[in-house]
């Protein structure tokens, strides 16, 4: 077999394969005694009838199953023999094929690009690093969403008031006032004095029972116009917060003995999550500056294989639903584009350290610091990392960070404090628009 590798561009592989008859001869026989098999012709047993008399009452449909079959098992060998690992279905042409003769046809394929790495010096990577300096309106914040999670729900008979919840149905009205088929959301909660549910339409639900109905002017779901709803009640209730007593310190973190201490303690939780949140931050900049500073082709094939998998990933989580393909491809286009960049920038790194590789040790105690941290689900997490799947994940977790401590060697740090009370103005600037 003569192979001849075109290389198109970094990613895209061009083979021009060329066989001899005799190279063919037995795959061709082996092609005519399966034909014969599944042929029925009068006066003749399936696979009795000779050779001579099928080639030539078939020869074009044995030819054409050759073909098929030729195609995909001498393309296969040309990879393993070039040693190529295409990413996508090979578009096939040229194909040229007749009894006797020889056997030639042209694969065009995307591959993984090889990544080279420009020589690293120090400073070459510029990041920024947060240090988010937390306060206590975080801390009022944590526990009350504490209070909140432990409230009693109690049914309210006497009228709903403002801070109350309601269950109720949703009913979208035409401009006429009838109901519109098929525009019905049914035990929806909503929270007087919560807007839209505040000013004018506070007024219209405060009062109300089970049983009662109400028209609301409310944003449209879709495009935000105002529509008119019909508001019908199923239930109202009120949350019963519990006040910061030792009873609720106790059951909420054991450790605390008062509420200075139960404070102090929620306050370095608090700062653990800003700083995980500022390390996660860090880490997609530093890998962000390397993806600019290499600025690597990828095999276009590989950015529609990650998109089908998010889509097929969104089907399943929906699953009846209706999915907009396009919609996600256009959403998540670039994402796709950049962690491809990054796992080829990624891979090309560990090729070339030594010293960036994780072993079975490795993992091993990865999942031992799992269990120390979670000991009531020890079973559960042990039952997990049996499967291979999720093994690889932690040692994909593992490669992630020894490349990214690597790369941190040759960054230029830029260190900024962030108050977080910037954070919550910032997003109460986005809630209001």
């Amino acid at each position: 077999m003569e192979i001849k590798v075109n290389k198109i561009n970094s990613y895209t592989r061009e083979l021009t394969i060329n066989l001899s008859w005799n190279e063919c001869i037995q795959d061709f026989q082996q092609t005519v005694k399966k034909f014969s098999k599944k042929v029925r012709l009068p006066g003749f047993r399936p696979g009795k009838i000779p050779t001579k008399v099928l080639m030539n009452k078939f020869m074009p449909n044995i030819e054409a199953e050759f073909i098929e079959e030729g195609v995909n098992k001498f393309y296969v060998e040309a990879l393993r023999e070039e040693n190529l690992i295409p990413v996508n279905k090979a578009n096939i042409d040229d194909i040229d094929f007749q009894y006797e003769e020889s056997f030639n046809f042209k694969a065009t394929f995307q591959i993984e690009p090889e990544i080279i790495l420009p020589k690293m010096k120090k400073n070459c990577l510029k990041v920024q690093r947060t240090e988010y300096i937390s306060d206590d309106i975080d801390i009022n914040n944590v526990i009350d969403e504490m209070r909140r999670s432990r409230a009693e729900v109690k049914t309210v008979e006497d009228g709903a008031k403002e801070g109350h919840f309601l269950i109720v149905d949703f009913q979208k009205l035409d401009n006429s006032g009838l109901p519109i088929i098929g525009e019905k959301l049914e035990k929806r909660f909503l929270q007087i004095g919560v807007e839209p549910f505040s000013g004018e339409n506070m007024k219209k639900l405060t009062g109300l029972k089970p049983g009662d109905k109400v028209q609301l002017d409310l944003p449209d779901l879709s495009d935000g116009s105002m529509t008119k709803y019909e508001i019908s009640v199923i239930n109202v209730e009120e949350q019963l917060i519990p006040d910061i007593s030792q009873d609720f310190i106790k059951s909420v973190e054991p450790k605390a003995t008062d509420e200075a201490s139960f404070r102090k303690i929620i306050k370095e939780k608090v700062d653990e999550s800003y700083a995980q949140r500022s390390k996660e931050s860090f880490d997609r900049i530093l890998a962000d500056s390397m993806i600019e500073f290499v600025k690597p082709e990828f095999a276009p094939a590989m950015v529609d294989s990650y998109l089908d998998h998010l889509i097929q990933e969104a089907k399943e989580q929906q699953q009846s639903q209706d999915i907009d393909e396009d919609k996600i491809r256009e959403s998540y286009k670039d994402v796709a584009e950049r962690n491809m960049k990054w796992y080829l920038i990624r891979k090309a790194i560990v090729s070339n350290q030594d010293n960036i590789s994780v072993s079975k040790a490795d993992i091993e105690q990865e999942i031992e610091k799992l269990l120390e941290r979670s000991p009531d689900h020890s079973k559960e997490i042990k039952k997990y990392y049996k499967k291979p799947s999720n093994r690889q994940r932690i040692e994909d977790d593992l490669i992630e960070k020894k490349v990214l401590n690597y790369l941190e060697g040759f960054a230029k740090i830029k260190d900024v404090k962030v108050h977080t009370k910037a954070i919550r103005e910032e997003a109460e600037k986005e809630g209001n628009q």
